[in-house]
């Protein structure tokens, strides 16, 4: 669990940065980081592409890659 919630920051923050140039907070962090695992895993399943539990590295870049996905998503919608 505790290392759930720490990929999850870090893929929330990994997407803010590579995004928007700087990361969102911590809890923002967290929660596009946790939307952005299961988007990963959703979009990684899809492709066939296997999932490790174990490996935090693999899960890391999986909701990293589902946060940068939620956020190109976000931006379409979001008004300027």
């Amino acid at each position: 669990m505790i290392w759930s919630v720490i990929i999850g920051i870090v893929a929330g923050f990994l997407a803010g940065i590579l995004i928007r140039g700087k990361g969102f907070g911590c809890l923002v962090n967290l929660l596009i980081g946790i939307v952005g695992s299961v988007l990963g895993r959703t979009i990684f399943g899809l492709l066939r592409i296997p999932a490790t539990d174990g490996n935090k590295v693999v899960l890391l870049a999986m909701s990293t890659v589902g946060a940068i996905v939620l956020l190109l998503i976000v931006s379409l919608f979001k008004r300027k």
